[in-house]
């Protein structure tokens, strides 16, 4: 039976459909397709290692004293700190590591986005030039094998590459917990499945490398609150995608508490709706005209918020449909019974096979149990960031866990991540 709701509520499960399937079956590339092999290269890029950092005197020591061990010739890289508007003594302790310093005030420009594109024009009037820059943040540890897997990525012909983000502190609280098992689900069924059948990735704020040719040509100018997502798509309308170094690890300190996460992801949520307003009209055009399925690919990754504000309407509407079936439910005629039973069932499969792929600790597979709460804490998150997304002012995440790399990473408990060995302990 007809409704005059079926106008919209019709094409919005045309909608649903579409994206469940897509999500679906393109998480499966992650966890069982084949991974995308990288030639081995000897050393030979050369790479400038910057870190912004606002007010990060607690971490930035281990993440200097980190970087300096590097299993990559010390002769080919180098370590450069900017300290942006900091009020402590951030800058006295990078120096005293071993960065190379530079200091920052700007009253206008705040943020990382601002920091790094003002930091690109000094790296660049350098009599040194580099082949590339790699992105962290003051609180990140980095894995030992970290610029060898990006030096044999950049050899391959790559030029905007993002490694795999991991937690240093995944058992801190149950919202560390949760943050950390969100990368990791990320990491496998989005990322990984991307690069293996050849779309683009979205750059993750660190652990980034971008060849310095580009940022040379199309410059930095990044600066919304998510200015990873924003360079990802001014790349990819280049045509340079962003590739994924699954072997080239991070460790990101997770938040510990609820708001300081819902803070953090509002901020994302922001970001993010201020890039699509941007680049999803343009994006569209670009991929019909040249029929490049990248594109649009990168072009649904920037609707996803979107979906999921009309996805959670539509829950609310079949909620009232059991009372009064006011409008036409096609769900089912469009795809059978049995294809939506399965694609439950592979809700709740992918994150078991990622934390059994991943060897997660027992206190991770006990967070796995409220899993959920943090992922529909998104929906008021998302409807937020919708509401402010032209409020771009910069909130700053305090970070305090002082961890060297020793107390991450362990000889003892090897883990599979990719094709090479990669031995972490998740504390």
């Amino acid at each position: 039976m007809s409704s005059v709701f079926d106008v919209v509520m019709i094409p919005l499960q045309l909608i649903i459909v579409f994206f469940t399937i897509y999500y679906f079956v393109i998480s499966w590339f992650g966890l069982f397709g084949k991974m995308k092999q990288v030639k081995e290269y000897p050393e030979q890029k050369t790479f400038a290692l910057i870190v912004c950092a606002h007010n990060e005197h607690a971490v930035i020591a281990q993440l200097v004293e980190n970087l300096r061990k590097l299993n990559y010739s010390h002769k080919l890289y180098d370590i450069f700190v900017v300290a942006d508007n900091c009020s402590d003594n951030t800058a006295q302790v990078a120096r005293e590591a071993g960065a190379i310093v530079y200091e920052r005030f700007s009253e206008t420009g705040k943020g990382k986005g601002f920091a790094m594109d003002w930091m690109f024009q000094r790296l660049f009037s350098l009599d040194r030039q580099y082949d590339a820059v790699c992105v962290f943040d003051a609180d990140n540890l980095v894995h030992p094998q970290f610029l060898k897997v990006m030096n044999d990525h950049l050899c391959s012909g790559e030029q905007v590459i993002q490694g795999y983000l991991d937690s240093k502190n995944p058992n801190d609280t149950w919202v560390s917990g949760m943050f950390a098992i969100s990368f990791w689900m990320v990491n496998h069924v989005w990322h990984l499945a991307k690069y293996n059948i050849g779309l683009s990735c979205v750059l993750g704020g660190t652990g980034m490398c971008i060849d310095t040719a580009v940022l040379k040509r199309y410059g930095w100018g990044a600066t919304c609150l998510a200015e990873d997502m924003e360079f990802t798509m001014k790349a990819l309308m280049e045509d340079i995608p962003t590739t994924w170094a699954h072997d080239a690890v991070i460790y990101d300190e997770k938040p510990l508490t609820f708001m300081a996460a819902w803070n953090q992801r509002k901020r994302w949520a922001q970001g993010i709706f201020d890039v699509a307003g941007r680049y999803i009209p343009k994006m569209l055009k670009k991929g019909i005209l040249e029929h490049n399925i990248v594109v649009l690919d990168a072009m649904i990754n920037l609707i996803q918020p979107y979906f999921l504000l009309l996805s959670t309407f539509f829950v609310i509407c079949t909620y009232i449909y059991n009372f009064v079936p006011f409008y036409t439910n096609v769900l089912y005629d469009v795809l059978p019974m049995q294809v939506w039973q399965l694609i439950g069932i592979g809700q709740y499969v992918f994150p078991v096979a990622v934390m059994w792929k991943i060897r997660a600790s027992f206190k991770s597979w006990l967070y796995l149990l409220v899993y959920p709460v943090f992922i529909y804490s998104w929906i008021p998150i998302t409807a937020l960031g919708w509401i402010h997304r032209k409020d771009h002012v910069w909130n700053h995440t305090l970070h305090t866990r002082s961890i060297s790399f020793n107390d991450v990473v362990i000889p003892d408990n090897v883990v599979e991540i990719g094709p090479k060995q990669v031995a972490f302990r998740k504390k």
